[in-house]
């Protein structure tokens, strides 16, 4: 799905209004329709039991919630709405729908968070509707203020929490939370689901996110560009390369795994086997030699091979290292793709290695960890790698390392704008992982869970990517339908185990359910 932007949504509004000559009122009462459907769903009783709590502001968003009231109340449920703001900053649609509301009966109240008695009626409310923004809020909710109080107060109500359009706080561009916001258990989002419903904390703030149709012609919504859009099961469907039936293991891809060191021999080893699960033909793991006897014994399917390293466990730059990096050079030669990093040391001597092996082949590759690392302070070996297919995979702080900015809150744009400038693939992990292109486009996950916060999680995802990409995957592509199966197969062992009990291990078991679920038999 795409992911829309204040500035799509005002502009599909103009034109939908301005254009096409569709009433502005029209849509604000479908909006509002959809919007009290979601409520109605949610409640348990008997609807004429049942108290509903709105929450308005002066803009049209405010207007959906009062129109969407009048529905509730048309339906036998008890309702009081409380306006949030100045009655005589009311658009023209938001007091057409005041005034329906009072032919009802029911009048638009004044919200004053010393009230008592609206404070009682709220938290007694099986559904709150928060009406109070709408897409466009840009700036903090001020500490002190009355709107700050009703993000407050929805925040405290033991009823479910319908939010019209966005989470009031949630930034739609980013994901920001604007001082603070509320936090939904439905968003029902018009049109086109926006994306800080998806990326940053605004996607812990939305519930679940409900895309309702309030008669914006498709034409339109299709013509709309968006810099961002979704990952879904057709779209890592698509992207999966076919498997030849009469092929052989040498036509399904040949990863070359470099990693590993003492105290962290797991890391190649996962990378290795999601590699093996995921399709490739063959898979090549090399790793310090003082560590080679442990990957020997645990890998069955993958094909470990020794590098000379140091005393301390892992690869340098002197004469062991010059051996080493002729070993990965003359390796790579016969593969399609290296996976470097997994379980890397971070010594000066592994980094310099890492980046001379980068500077020389012109072969796709998939950094993670140690590999990722040792771009700190030498981003330049990233540029010249532009015109090459390089694909990170760092978590917030390895990315902090290699210059990445996150510190204004806005995941999304951070990652395109480091794709773009460095001219490599990023896979930000983390809720909801981005994936960014050199184009300047980026897709955003939706599977996973918190199981997945665990060490070894990464390896294998870098193992599934790489295993993708040299089945012949497009790059982008391989990065974002790898990311989705990880998540997938996450799911998956979290539904078998739950999230505290699962593995990295239990996820790459999982992998065959995850193919079978989209449909992959062959």
């Amino acid at each position: 799905m795409k992911l829309a932007g204040a500035a799509q949504m005002r502009e599909l509004d103009r034109q939908a209004i301005e254009g096409r000559k569709i009433p502005s009122l029209d849509l604000m009462e479908r909006a509002a329709a959809q919007v009290a459907r979601a409520a109605l769903a949610l409640l348990t009783e008997k609807w004429g039991r049942c108290r509903a709590a709105v929450f308005c502001g002066a803009g049209n968003n405010g207007g959906d919630g009062i129109a969407a009231a009048r529905m509730l109340f048309l339906e036998g449920v008890r309702v009081r709405v409380f306006l949030v703001g100045e009655y005589e900053k009311l658009t023209p649609d938001a007091m057409e729908e005041t005034g329906r509301l009072s032919e009802c009966g029911v009048e638009l109240e004044p919200f004053d968070p010393e009230d008592g008695d609206q404070t009682a009626w709220a938290k007694r409310s099986q559904v709150i509707i928060d009406a109070l923004f709408g897409v466009g809020l840009s700036r903090e909710i001020a500490a002190e203020s009355a709107y700050a109080a009703a993000v407050d107060l929805m925040n405290r109500c033991q009823g479910k929490v319908v939010a019209a359009d966005i989470a009031s706080g949630v930034e739609a561009d980013t994901g920001r939370i604007l001082g603070r916001a509320v936090r939904a258990d439905r968003t029902v989002t018009f049109t086109l689901p926006k994306t800080g419903q998806y990326v940053g904390d605004g996607a812990l703030c939305s519930g679940q996110v409900q895309v309702a149709e309030i008669g914006i012609p498709q034409d339109l919504v299709r013509g709309t560009v968006c810099p961002a859009q979704t990952v879904e099961a057709e779209f890592v469907r698509s992207a999966l390369p076919p498997r030849n039936s009469g092929g052989h293991k040498g036509d399904f891809g040949k990863v070359l795994i470099v990693g590993g060191s003492v105290g962290y021999t797991g890391a190649p080893y996962l990378t290795a086997s999601a590699a093996v699960r995921s399709g490739c033909g063959l898979v090549y793991l090399g790793v310090p030699d003082s560590i080679w006897a442990v990957e020997a014994a645990r890998c069955v399917s993958a094909m470990p091979f020794p590098l000379s390293g140091g005393q301390g466990g892992h690869l340098t730059r002197g004469a062991q290292s010059r051996a080493a990096l002729t070993a990965v050079l003359e390796k790579l030669e016969h593969c399609d793709v290296l996976a470097m990093g997994p379980g890397l040391s971070q010594d000066e001597d592994t980094a310099g290695l890492v980046r001379e092996v980068l500077r020389r082949t012109e072969k796709p590759v998939v950094l993670d960890a140690g590999g990722i690392n040792a771009l700190e302070g030498h981003i330049d070996v990233l540029d010249v790698r532009r015109n090459r297919v390089t694909i990170l995979t760092p978590h917030d702080g390895e990315f902090a390392r290699v210059g990445g900015d996150l510190t204004g809150g806005d995941r999304l744009g951070a990652a395109r704008a480091f794709a773009r400038d460095h001219g490599c693939i990023l896979v930000l992990k983390g809720h909801r992982t981005i994936t960014a292109a050199p184009a300047g486009n980026a897709l955003v996950n939706t599977t996973g869970n918190s199981g997945l916060a665990k060490g070894g999680s990464g390896d294998v995802l870098t193992g599934l990517i790489a295993s993708l990409l040299a089945q012949g995957a497009a790059p982008v592509q391989a990065a974002a339908a790898g990311v989705w199966l990880h998540g997938k197969a996450g799911d998956l062992a979290a539904e078998r185990l739950t999230a505290y009990c699962m593995t990295p291990e239990d996820v790459i078991q999982e992998m065959p359910r995850a193919f079978l679920e989209l449909g992959i038999r062959d």
